[in-house]
């Protein structure tokens, strides 16, 4: 079962690299990889480069952000299985993907999703997200799996569409929540670390956060989760514990 690798990249030299090895020091054999580089100014497509021989596809071209080259990589993926490594990210161990086909071909899933730990840049573990056992009434009730976690078939992508590019922060969330909350696919939770995160981005900076909840509201409306306001308060309640066993497992 072949596996593509989507590596979005903007102008992150300092951790590109870390990002890359990550994926080329999986001890399963089949996978493609596949980097998307939005035109990046610093030395990131040089770091790229430097490992050409041993990635699949590299394309480098302005985009409109992480949603559009996220698809890019999916339009290109010839794998049957989907997943993401952000460039600022790393897959937790060199097993991990091979734990990841084997789960999805003992369940027979198209859709799965694990476990994953938010670090400082002292490599301190700040969140520790364990997505626990699949329910659908958990997604009513505002639960959605860690994003960099899931690992999707291609052909659900292809049934029921894309990113949506209009959304520049939480498209991630509207399409988490076409796929569990709006129909019914196979799921499976693979109880294991599969990542891990550098703290940042929208979490930390008012202005995202900001452009974060008014895109989640709007998305929640469009879904028909309503209250909007209700729904969303229940998604922040369950990452409340996620903060608790960080600070208790320094």
């Amino acid at each position: 079962m072949k596996v593509s690798i989507i590596t979005s990249c903007f102008n992150r030299e300092t951790t590109i690299r870390n990002a890359i090895e990550s994926v080329l020091s999986q001890d399963y054999a089949d996978i493609e990889y596949i980097i998307i580089d939005g035109a990046s100014t610093d030395r990131s497509l040089d770091i790229i480069n430097e490992y050409k021989d041993r990635v699949d596809k590299i394309v480098s071209e302005p985009d409109g952000g992480m949603y559009e080259a996220i698809n890019k990589g999916i339009r290109l993926a010839t794998g049957e299985i989907i997943g993401l490594v952000h460039s600022d990210d790393v897959l937790y161990d060199e097993h991990t993907i091979s734990d990841v086909v084997r789960k999805v071909e003992e369940t027979n899933a198209e859709f799965l999703y694990a476990d994953g730990i938010y670090y400082n840049d002292y490599g301190k573990p700040i969140r520790k997200w364990i997505g626990g056992k699949y329910s659908r009434i958990k997604t009513k009730l505002a639960w959605l799996p860690l994003h960099t976690t899931t690992y999707i078939k291609k052909d659900v992508y292809e049934k029921y569409g894309l990113y949506n590019e209009s959304y520049k922060i939480a498209a991630d969330t509207d399409l988490l929540i076409r796929l569990l909350h709006d129909n019914d696919i196979r799921v499976t939770y693979l109880k294991k670390y599969v990542v891990k995160m550098l703290m940042g981005g929208a979490s930390t900076d008012p202005i995202k956060r900001k452009k974060m909840l008014l895109e989640d509201l709007k998305i929640l409306k469009e879904h028909d989760l309503r209250p909007a306001w209700l729904f969303k308060t229940f998604k922040i309640s369950w990452k409340i514990p996620q903060y608790i066993r960080a600070y208790f497992s320094r």
